[in-house]
């Protein structure tokens, strides 16, 4: 026997007839099945980016009403101190009221902090117009040019945002005496 002899026989592939074109009604019944999905996922797909619209639209509303909780929270105690003060104004000599106005000041500055509100006291900087409202002019031969001078109101920033600039006196250069 030779090897071609003993090895199993090879098994040929069944074979398999050709699908029968699909007919019309067929061809038709499945496009409309497809159809039909297609919809469907349009309308779940429609109804889940209305209700994300509106549920965006309500946290938005929330923020805006809701959004300085905290802060107005932390100004609650400076209310509440404003109020103590204005009260012990009677019996209290001025010391004690200047430092209740200072420990206001601070539960204040505190609120803003927290807040993310910064106080603007450029005093001694340069003149910056985006951040500084030039009140007046000063010439002086004490600062260099265009340098704060004297701030006659802090300004405030906001997480980087201005809220108020600083209103300030800025320096000039002294007017040369004019001799003839």
């Amino acid at each position: 026997m030779t090897d071609s002899d003993q090895q199993a026989p090879v098994e040929q592939p069944a074979r398999t007839e050709p699908e029968p074109p699909a007919t019309p009604e067929q061809l038709l019944a499945e496009t409309e099945a497809r159809a039909t999905e297609h919809w469907t996922a349009y309308l779940r797909a429609a109804a889940e980016l209305e209700n994300f619209r509106k549920r965006s639209a309500r946290e938005i509303e929330a923020v805006r009403q809701f959004g300085i909780e905290r802060f107005a929270a932390e100004l609650l105690a400076v209310a509440d101190s404003l109020g103590l003060g204005l009260d012990a104004t009677v019996l209290a000599d001025p010391a004690t009221l200047a430092e209740g106005h200072r420990a206001t000041l601070r539960l204040l500055q505190k609120a803003f902090e927290q807040a993310g509100i910064v106080a603007l006291d450029p005093a001694g900087q340069p003149f910056d117009p985006q951040l500084h409202e030039a009140m007046t002019i000063r010439p002086t031969a004490e600062h260099p040019a265009n340098t704060v001078v004297q701030v006659v109101q802090k300004g405030y920033v906001l997480n980087g945002r201005l809220l108020r600039p600083a209103r300030v006196i800025v320096s000039a250069a002294p007017e040369e005496s004019r001799d003839g």
